[in-house]
């Protein structure tokens, strides 16, 4: 697991529109970086529209959504909720690996592989600010908010 004060893990994957993007450009920002199972079911759509909701309480710190589902449906997802901020495709699990979030789980007696929906504020300097693992979807606004008031 990762820990506040860990450097935060190399971040470079295609966003909805297919354009790479990384930690990097996001320069002298805070970045809320938030791991969801799946676009557009129940749990994913209110955690990423409550976080849509407070982006003008959050100032210049950005909001990175990141899932397994590819660019077309990151991009069907960003649109029908108008989102507004970036959604990455970790079609590998890659990203989701290096933060931990990739991990076994288990349903209904059956065992599976998947995201653990957590989030990661990330500081300036590329550090983790804040880590909350196992998050509920309405949690994590409420953390993102009570972490940057300090």
């Amino acid at each position: 697991m990762l820990k506040v004060g860990d450097k935060a893990p190399a971040i470079s994957l295609l966003d909805q529109h297919e354009k790479k993007v990384s930690l990097k450009d996001f320069p002298k920002q805070k970045v809320l970086v938030y791991f969801y199972p799946k676009a557009d079911t129940p749990g994913c759509t209110e955690q990423s529209c409550l976080l849509r909701d407070l982006r003008k309480l959050i100032g210049k710190t950005a909001i990175i959504g990141i899932s397994p589902d590819d660019s077309t449906k990151q991009l069907k997802f960003d649109k029908k909720f108008d989102l507004g901020f970036t959604l990455l495709a970790d079609t590998e699990h890659v990203v989701a690996k290096s933060f931990k979030v990739w991990q076994k789980k288990s349903m209904y007696g059956r065992e599976y592989m998947g995201i653990v929906r957590s989030a990661f504020l990330i500081d300036e300097k590329g550090k983790i600010e804040q880590a909350w693992y196992k998050i509920s979807p309405k949690d994590t606004p409420k953390n993102l908010l009570k972490a940057l008031e300090k």
